[in-house]
């Protein structure tokens, strides 16, 4: 787990932190226009830091998290909610 420094793109950091079981699916949602970064609609490549504010549409919920960490593997889901 990477604490809280750098970035990381945004399809890895939403598979990560578990709000899609695979980088693909996160991808998809992303250029669906599901997930924007900043109130700005997301591309998959996007850099994501500690602070950018997410909203993630996954119908019938809006999730609006803001990114605490960042971390290039996929743990636990109590270490997943620790990125946001």
């Amino acid at each position: 787990m990477s604490g809280g420094e750098g970035s990381l793109r945004v399809d890895k950091w939403l598979w990560a932190a578990r709000f899609f079981k695979t980088r693909g699916l996160a991808a998809e949602a992303i250029a669906a226009g599901r997930v924007s970064v900043n109130g700005e609609r997301a591309k998959p490549a996007k850099a994501v830091k500690p602070g950018d504010a997410l909203a993630i549409r996954r119908p019938p919920y809006e999730h609006l998290v803001t990114v605490l960490g960042v971390s290039e593997r996929r743990g636990p889901a109590a270490e997943a909610q620790k990125l946001y």
